[in-house]
């Protein structure tokens, strides 16, 4: 263990230059997203294109606000010591969940004017038309879509706030009773996060294409998201740094270990998905085979393929050696190339339910730079008024002077 470490004097906070950039992200991410929305309006298939782009880039961002919220309550349920220096970015990143909220009723609204182009189990006529979809009426309802919908967030906006409040709370008091109560309820908290997260996933991805089905398509998600979360705890870290922020905090003993996070989070997210794919082949039963049959067909073949190969395999040989993982910039690279390849799984997951062939043009462009303003500005709206760092928690010390065996 190192000793005598100290941030006393560093950049913990982003001060004025949060304000600025929160104003200056907002504006482009309105423009962007005003355009993408005129585009698909002009394409005149009920904004089924839009939509479909729509919910793509949003799954991605909302992933990475629920991945980080994960690494925050697993840090808390494990106790850990190492992790406290970069959780702050991880609380930050997680507490973004409201503006996440605003930013789905583009995608709540349109359903609730009988725009039946997202999810087809909202029209009465393809219900009436189909003995399986009238057997899942009961779930697939929208008003009950709805109430769910709104539990989900009220649950991540609680659990995403009391967690940093307690912690921004802790840099004034000091008071190490605050580190016990966060643990004390991080796994009923964990309860309460794996049950939202598996039902939102089959509520506004799975029932995409509701004649199919499958018990581990929540796990999926919850394993990309993971991937995508702490990428972005990686990436912010190492641009904060850039700019001279947490110079001393963070250091390569926390990338080493983020880099193994990140390294067993690329198996998960592949043992996960050949399982799924395993059952399902070997089953061979046609109401489950018919989603993998549209994805091994045409373009989706290729798709499938390129996230074998770039999602798994890759940066399976990459992030293995354990200099990668100590070398922020390095691991910096396979934090951007991970979270293009998670955009990339996002689309493969939504897409297909509408379109024979992957296509990408100016809309989805517009969107990912439209969506992802927008929530680097409520992210930085949280960010501008808490330091970079838990000040005051009991285990600072320990990670400060965290070295890795």
């Amino acid at each position: 263990m190192r000793t005598a470490i100290s941030n006393a004097d560093e950049r913990t906070r982003l001060d004025g230059w949060g304000d600025r950039a929160a104003a200056l992200l907002s504006v482009v991410g309105l423009a962007a997203l005003a355009l993408a929305a005129i585009m698909g309006s002009l394409r005149g298939d009920r904004l089924s294109y839009f939509l479909h782009a729509y919910l793509t880039s949003y799954g991605f961002y909302l992933s990475i606000s629920l991945g980080a919220l994960f690494f925050v309550l697993v840090q808390h349920a494990a106790r850990a010591g190492w992790s406290v220096a970069v959780r702050r970015i991880a609380e930050i990143l997680a507490a973004n969940i409201p503006m996440l909220a605003i930013l789905f009723l583009p995608i709540l609204i349109p359903m609730l004017l009988d725009n039946h182009s997202l999810y087809s189990w909202t029209d009465p006529r393809v219900v009436a038309e189909s003995e399986l979809l009238q057997h899942k009426h009961v779930y697939l309802d929208l008003p009950f879509f709805v109430a769910r919908c709104v539990f989900y967030f009220a649950v991540w906006y609680w659990l995403t706030r009391y967690y940093l409040r307690c912690s921004v709370q802790q840099d004034t008091s000091g008071d190490a009773a605050l580190t016990g109560r966060m643990e004390r309820y991080s796994g009923p908290a964990l309860l309460l996060y794996a049950g939202t997260v598996t039902f939102a996933a089959f509520d506004w991805f799975m029932s995409l294409e509701p004649k199919w089905f499958s018990t581990i398509y929540g796990v999926y998600f919850f394993s990309g998201a993971i991937v995508a979360g702490v990428a972005a705890i990686i990436l912010a870290a190492v641009l904060l740094q850039s700019r001279g922020w947490l110079g001393r905090s963070i250091t390569d003993e926390h990338y080493h270990d983020l880099g193994k996070l990140l390294f067993g989070f690329v198996i998960f997210w592949g043992y996960i998905a050949f399982s799924q794919y395993m059952l399902i082949w070997y089953a061979n039963i046609p109401e489950e085979t018919i989603y993998y049959r549209i994805r091994q067909t045409g373009g989706w073949a290729v798709v499938s393929l390129v996230l074998l190969f770039a999602n798994l395999i890759i940066p399976f040989f990459g992030l293995m050696p354990r200099g990668m993982k100590r070398r922020k910039w390095a691991l910096a690279f396979w934090a951007v190339w991970l979270l293009v390849f998670h955009w990339i799984d996002v689309y493969w997951l939504v897409v297909p339910s509408a379109a024979a062939s992957p296509t990408f043009g100016l809309i989805d462009a517009c969107l990912i730079v439209g969506l992802g303003s927008l929530f680097l500005a409520g992210t930085v709206r949280v960010a501008r008024n808490v330091s970079l760092v838990p000040q005051k928690d009991p285990r600072l010390a320990e990670s400060l002077a965290f070295e890795n065996v």
